[in-house]
């Protein structure tokens, strides 16, 4: 089953920038996913086991090593298509 999935990172940190651009960097070195960003989110498109597999480890790593954070994801059931 294909999927989409936006994610908004909010880190409860000053130094905001670096967390965010840690688990996009970390995304993007997973193959088989279409990822996109924008200045509001992330948004990823492929297949859902995959996805669930990935966020499931990077969301984990950064709470893990970057710490408090606020994750929200809209997961859609349908592939989109990203540029």
């Amino acid at each position: 089953m294909k999927a989409a999935v936006d994610i908004s990172m909010y880190p409860l940190d000053a130094d905001y920038e670096t967390p965010i651009l840690d688990f996009i960097a970390r995304l993007n070195q997973h193959e088989g996913l279409s990822i996109q960003t924008n200045a509001l989110s992330t948004q990823i498109s492929g297949d859902y086991d995959l996805i669930m597999q990935v966020l499931t480890r990077e969301i984990k790593t950064s709470f893990l090593e970057e710490g408090t954070q606020i994750m929200v994801l809209k997961i859609l059931n349908i592939d989109i298509q990203l540029p």
